[in-house]
Protein backbone atom coordinates (compact mmCIF):
# COMPACT_ATOMS: atom_id res chain seq x y z
CA UNK A 1 0.00 0.00 0.00
CA UNK A 2 1.58 3.32 -0.73
CA UNK A 3 1.76 6.28 1.15
CA UNK A 4 -0.96 8.58 0.90
CA UNK A 5 0.37 11.37 3.69
CA UNK A 6 -0.30 14.65 2.48
CA UNK A 7 -3.07 13.68 -0.12
CA UNK A 8 -5.28 15.05 1.14
CA UNK A 9 -3.90 18.53 2.19
CA UNK A 10 -6.51 21.19 3.72
CA UNK A 11 -5.57 24.03 1.44
CA UNK A 12 -5.98 21.79 -1.88
CA UNK A 13 -9.08 20.40 -0.72
CA UNK A 14 -10.90 23.79 -0.41
CA UNK A 15 -9.49 25.04 -3.45
CA UNK A 16 -10.92 21.65 -5.47
CA UNK A 17 -14.23 22.46 -3.58
CA UNK A 18 -14.21 26.32 -4.04
CA UNK A 19 -14.05 25.88 -7.59
CA UNK A 20 -16.03 22.55 -8.73
CA UNK A 21 -18.29 21.54 -5.68
CA UNK A 22 -19.51 25.02 -4.35
CA UNK A 23 -18.88 26.94 -7.20
CA UNK A 24 -17.48 30.61 -7.10
CA UNK A 25 -19.04 30.70 -4.15
CA UNK A 26 -15.87 31.04 -1.36
CA UNK A 27 -18.33 30.01 1.95
CA UNK A 28 -19.36 26.37 1.98
CA UNK A 29 -23.56 25.65 1.34
CA UNK A 30 -23.99 25.20 5.19
CA UNK A 31 -23.32 28.79 5.75
CA UNK A 32 -24.89 29.84 2.57
CA UNK A 33 -28.18 28.10 3.31
CA UNK A 34 -28.13 29.24 6.96
CA UNK A 35 -28.51 32.95 5.84
CA UNK A 36 -30.54 31.98 3.42
CA UNK A 37 -32.79 30.82 5.96
CA UNK A 38 -32.82 34.14 7.99
CA UNK A 39 -34.08 36.08 5.19
CA UNK A 40 -37.00 33.35 4.39
CA UNK A 41 -38.28 33.56 8.13
CA UNK A 42 -42.09 34.35 8.04
CA UNK A 43 -42.98 37.46 9.55
CA UNK A 44 -46.89 36.69 9.51
CA UNK A 45 -46.54 34.18 12.43
CA UNK A 46 -44.01 33.17 15.82
CA UNK A 47 -43.52 30.32 17.09
CA UNK A 48 -43.91 30.91 21.08
CA UNK A 49 -43.91 27.88 24.19
CA UNK A 50 -45.69 28.37 26.86
CA UNK A 51 -46.69 26.15 29.66
CA UNK A 52 -49.75 23.83 30.60
CA UNK A 53 -51.21 21.65 32.50
CA UNK A 54 -51.45 17.73 31.96
CA UNK A 55 -54.73 17.82 32.10
CA UNK A 56 -55.15 20.92 29.98
CA UNK A 57 -53.21 19.19 27.53
CA UNK A 58 -55.21 16.19 27.19
CA UNK A 59 -58.16 17.87 27.42
CA UNK A 60 -57.12 19.97 24.43
CA UNK A 61 -56.12 16.85 22.82
CA UNK A 62 -59.91 15.04 23.14
CA UNK A 63 -61.29 17.92 22.18
CA UNK A 64 -58.84 18.11 18.52
CA UNK A 65 -59.65 14.53 17.85
CA UNK A 66 -63.65 15.26 18.44
CA UNK A 67 -63.48 17.98 15.59
CA UNK A 68 -61.21 15.76 13.67
CA UNK A 69 -63.67 13.05 13.65
CA UNK A 70 -66.95 15.38 13.00
CA UNK A 71 -64.81 16.38 9.92
CA UNK A 72 -62.30 19.18 10.83
CA UNK A 73 -59.36 17.61 9.21
CA UNK A 74 -57.37 20.30 9.27
CA UNK A 75 -57.76 20.84 13.10
CA UNK A 76 -54.91 21.42 15.28
CA UNK A 77 -53.72 22.39 18.98
CA UNK A 78 -53.08 25.63 17.87
CA UNK A 79 -55.85 26.27 15.41
CA UNK A 80 -58.40 25.48 18.22
CA UNK A 81 -56.29 27.65 20.36
CA UNK A 82 -56.87 30.60 18.02
CA UNK A 83 -60.59 29.87 17.76
CA UNK A 84 -60.81 30.22 21.46
CA UNK A 85 -59.04 33.12 21.33
CA UNK A 86 -61.46 34.73 18.75
CA UNK A 87 -64.70 33.65 20.39
CA UNK A 88 -63.97 34.12 24.12
CA UNK A 89 -66.14 36.17 26.02
CA UNK A 90 -63.96 38.65 28.08
CA UNK A 91 -66.75 39.93 29.62
CA UNK A 92 -68.40 37.00 31.07
CA UNK A 93 -64.74 35.71 32.89
CA UNK A 94 -65.26 35.94 36.47
CA UNK A 95 -63.93 38.68 38.22
CA UNK A 96 -60.27 38.47 39.80
CA UNK A 97 -60.39 38.09 43.72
Amino acid sequence: MSDIKGVLDGDEVREVLSETFWGDQDEPPRKRRKKKKEEEKPDHYQVICISLYTEDLEALDQKVKRLKAAGHRKMSRSALIRYALDTADLEGLPRPY
